[in-house]
């Protein structure tokens, strides 16, 4: 394994350029003189412009490298080269739902449509885990109550509400929830009525409805909904694991807490991987709009159409509107920990982040938690944060998560299993217990490819039941964070 140290002076760079100060692990050094103002480049594209002189062996970072003006050629569809066929299909072992989509976990879910009814939602998880009737139901994976902060204090119509309301519908049709009860206050802005009219959320088999109010307070509530419960559970229960194509995952893919090696292990491992699922007629999800600002170049040109790249463009422009008139700008991200991992500017990281998207043509760009229910690799838009972007990724239909990383994550995302990539071998040392996939051995010569079709073979295996880091210790219950555009009031 690797060990990742520092360059020190006088390092060799080149065959006549050597480390001029100390150059931590993961940051840049200038490997020719770049002079004040020229625009500098990494992966072959400009990440900023030099704000003074910068020596050849000097350290390039905050000190001396700045955003500069962003302007790209979208060369809308040019590139877009479809992936080679696949030889045979693979298959793994999931949940046929009645909507053809198949689940990858057997959840029971209690949606909520109000952060009124969370605290009574999760009572009800934890009576009917106490009663201890859930081991009658041994096909069914557990319960997961979805508690938010949001659903009233806002308009009843518009861009806020839409996006919430796609967001717990979207949740409600999601094939990893084998049955859902959802619970309401009663009289919230986010009505159930509303949800089950227009989602057609109507099977009284698979899904139930309650408010409190209604119902009669806390206590009836609780017991109530314990009763529905094990009505749900039993029903669930009928679901068994049986052999499914790869063509039905869906995949959304993160990157959180990344670094300089991001960009060059983890990141383009998870794009072979998401190549190799695309091949099989799968849907591979890449996300976070602010943080594929100044890469967006490199997705338009893969569009399968310029209708599919311009909606790309609709969407970066929406963003630096919506920055500024929130008073933030595109390049309040990278966070303090990615600078300290060595990225500097969101040019930089977004290139990286691209990376995950590997070499497939962009066939689709779609809402926040809008249903994807055409294969291929698409983009769906959301915001860098990575919970509430995973959040609409589950909305939109993923079965499975893949999250790089290389500051380090601790979070999980149920009722998706999400696997997590380390993408440096320091990293993988300290926090083996978090993380499934050491992509550090990139470093060490194991290939993007070798290590691509490792996180996909891996897919396979969790898809089938396979128990991923953040399962086992039990990650997912607070990071259902849907994406709040709008004034509270």
């Amino acid at each position: 394994m690797v060990a990742l140290q520092p360059l020190l002076p006088g390092a060799l760079l080149t065959h006549d350029v050597v480390a001029a100060e100390v150059i931590p692990a993961g940051h840049k050094v200038a490997i020719r003189p770049i002079a004040e103002g020229e625009a500098v480049l990494k992966y072959g594209q400009v990440i900023g412009t030099a704000t003074q002189f910068i020596a050849a062996g000097a350290h390039v970072h905050v000190q001396n490298l700045g955003m500069g003006a962003h302007r790209q050629d979208y060369g809308f569809g040019t590139a877009a080269v479809p992936l080679p066929p696949i030889d045979a299909q693979a298959t793994f072992r999931g949940f046929h739902r009645s909507s053809g989509r198949v689940g990858t976990r057997n959840y029971v879910g209690i949606l909520t449509s109000v952060n009124c009814a969370g605290s009574v939602a999760r009572f009800i998880a934890e009576e009917a885990e106490r009663q201890g009737w859930l081991q009658d139901f041994p096909n069914v994976d557990g319960i997961v109550p979805i508690v938010h902060g949001t659903g009233c204090g806002m308009s009843g119509k518009g861009e806020g509400y839409e996006t919430l309301f796609r967001t717990i519908a979207g949740y409600g049709h999601n094939p990893n929830f084998g049955t859902i009860l959802m619970v309401g206050l009663g009289c919230e802005v986010m009505q159930i009525p509303d949800l089950i009219d227009r989602q057609v959320l109507k099977d009284s088999a698979r899904f139930r409805y309650m408010t409190i109010q209604q119902t009669g307070g806390t206590r009836a509530t609780v017991d109530k909904g314990v009763a529905i419960l094990r009505e749900l559970a039993a029903e669930a229960n009928h679901a068994v694991r049986q052999e499914a194509p790869a063509s039905k995952l869906v995949l959304g893919m993160q990157c959180g807490g990344s670094d300089g090696y991001s960009g060059i292990t983890a990141n383009p491992a998870l794009g072979h991987a998401s190549d190799l699922l695309v091949r099989h007629g799968g849907i591979s999800i890449l996300s976070e709009t602010s943080e594929i600002y100044g890469a967006e170049h490199l997705l338009t040109r893969r569009a399968t159409d310029t209708a599919t790249g311009r909606k790309l463009i609709d969407l970066i422009e929406w963003w630096e509107d919506y920055t500024a008139r929130n008073f933030g700008e595109m390049d309040n991200n990278p966070s303090p920990g990615n600078k300290r991992g060595g990225l500097t500017t969101i040019l930089e990281k977004s290139l990286g982040a691209v990376a995950k998207g590997g070499a497939a043509p962009l066939s689709g760009v779609y809402k926040y938690a809008e249903p994807i229910d055409a294969p291929g690799f698409v983009f769906m838009d959301s915001p860098g944060y990575d919970p509430c972007s995973v959040t609409g990724q589950v909305a939109s239909g993923a079965n499975l998560i893949a999250f790089t990383t290389g500051r380090g994550s601790v979070s999980g995302y149920r009722p998706v299993p999400c696997i997590k990539l380390a993408s440096n071998p320091e990293l993988w040392r300290r926090m083996e217990p978090d993380m499934d996939v050491d992509c550090g051995e990139i470093l060490s010569g194991v290939t993007l490819e070798a290590k691509g079709r490792e996180i996909f073979e891996l897919m396979l295996s969790v898809a089938s039941g396979e128990e991923t880091k953040s399962e086992a210790q039990g990650f997912g219950a607070v990071e259902f964070v849907p994406w709040q555009i709008g004034a509270v009031m």
